[in-house]
């Protein structure tokens, strides 16, 4: 087996699992892209082994502490110990992230399970030259009615994969319906965003929900009305719920009406941000907007896939921010979230800060939330730890 002789004080010796292209030293044998390589320190200790790609800025993903074959074997144990750590949490098994990349120890690997269906993506080369082992196990596995490849994400353009989607096993279930609480959704899995649903934020929905009786509901990045239809079914009094996707609001509105839910929301497709900007700007004589909400969620899209493009994303962020906050009445709750790992808790804290002062708002932090128990939380991999949420309550004057 070939090796890579690792740099001292590279992450690796630190608990991540990532070795990058600078922190190599030099090569033995022979590897080939997607070869299970060695993994070893200047004095020839081994590390463990990872799955090797010569053409991505991450060069080996580790795998295992020990020697490994990326075989058979190998793919039925990582996918059952992962369905187990499912079954044994919080989370509905059959409507879950089944399989998190390196939270599971299957680098690149994403399975999620909507019941009877499941959905896979592969993100690293080794992963996706395997395919036909990962849906042998699991069909062995689950039995599942059909397994579908979503394998459209620009990521795969890193590792130097094509886009490509289609059915590995049965044949394509068209719309699917999921039941979260006493809500249904319908999502079609071949082309809904991400694999068909936000699995992540399932939990958050109710979470917010409980503040909504009664109140002037803004959904602003709605999707397919997660939060919209929670906040409805838990007594709000009105909910207006925005996108900027056409089809997302029409999946969004669809959703409402199966729910009986249709008179309460109002959905509308237009960009967030333009939206905010004018509802702040249309104002009575005394300089207050028009539209007061009691309860505002924030749940955009990652505005930034790289650690360059960091500054322009918390400039994003504060912006809609800030025009939430006019937009909030006295004493109203503000639920906000972010789901890049390249914004830290401490960067979005700072941001929110710096939104209240430039509102001339005084903010009370009353939750916090994260992402669901199927997305596992690796210590010495920060990247695994993305989604942040919190829920404000907007002081009154004293």
């Amino acid at each position: 087996m070939a090796s890579l002789f690792i740099k001292n004080r590279s992450r690796i010796f630190h608990g991540h699992d990532w070795v990058m292209s600078y922190e190599i030293d030099h090569a033995s044998g022979d590897p080939q892209p997607g070869d299970v390589i060695n993994l070893k320190d200047l004095k020839n200790r081994q590390l463990g082994c990872g799955i090797y790609n010569p053409n991505s800025m991450i060069i080996a993903r580790r795998i295992s502490r020990r020697k490994q074959k990326l075989d058979q074997d190998f793919f039925t144990r990582r996918i059952q110990r992962a369905i187990d750590h499912r079954k044994a949490s919080t989370v509905d098994e059959r409507l879950c992230r089944l399989v998190w990349s390196e939270s599971d120890g299957l680098p690149g690997l994403i399975i999620d399970r909507y019941g009877d269906h499941c959905v896979v993506q592969t993100t690293t080369l080794a992963m996706d030259q395997r395919l036909d082992l990962i849906v042998t196990a699991l069909r062995d596995a689950l039995s599942p009615v059909s397994i579908i490849e979503r394998n459209d994400s620009p990521i795969r353009n890193t590792e130097g994969l094509e886009l490509r989607t289609g059915m590995l096993h049965g044949g394509d279930p068209g719309e699917v319906t999921i039941q979260i609480g006493d809500l249904q959704f319908a999502t079609h899995l071949t082309d809904g965003q991400k694999t068909g649903f936000y699995l992540d934020q399932i939990d958050s929905y109710p979470a917010v929900a409980k503040f909504a009786a009664g109140k002037r509901v803004l959904d602003c990045f709605t999707n397919q009305g997660g939060f919209a239809l929670a906040c409805a079914n838990a007594g709000a009094t009105s909910v207006k719920a925005i996108d900027v996707s056409e089809p997302a609001i029409e999946r969004a509105t669809a959703n409402a009406a199966a729910n009986g839910l249709g008179d309460v929301i109002t959905f509308e497709a237009v960009n967030v941000f333009d939206y905010l900007k004018a509802a702040t700007s249309a104002t009575d004589d005394n300089g207050t907007p028009l539209e007061q909400y009691d309860l505002i969620i924030l749940d955009p899209p990652s505005f930034t896939k790289s650690k360059k493009m960091l500054p322009n994303a918390m400039r994003g962020y504060k912006e809609i921010h800030l025009r939430a906050l006019k937009l909030l009445a006295p004493g109203g709750i503000l639920a906000t979230y972010s789901c890049s790992h390249h914004v830290t808790s401490h960067d979005y804290l700072d941001m929110m800060r710096g939104a209240a002062v430039d509102a001339k708002r005084s903010l009370r932090l009353l939750e916090t939330h994260g992402q669901r128990p199927d997305h596992p939380i690796i210590l010495g991999i920060p990247e695994t730890e993305y989604l942040k949420g919190y829920v404000f309550e907007m002081m009154p004057s004293w």
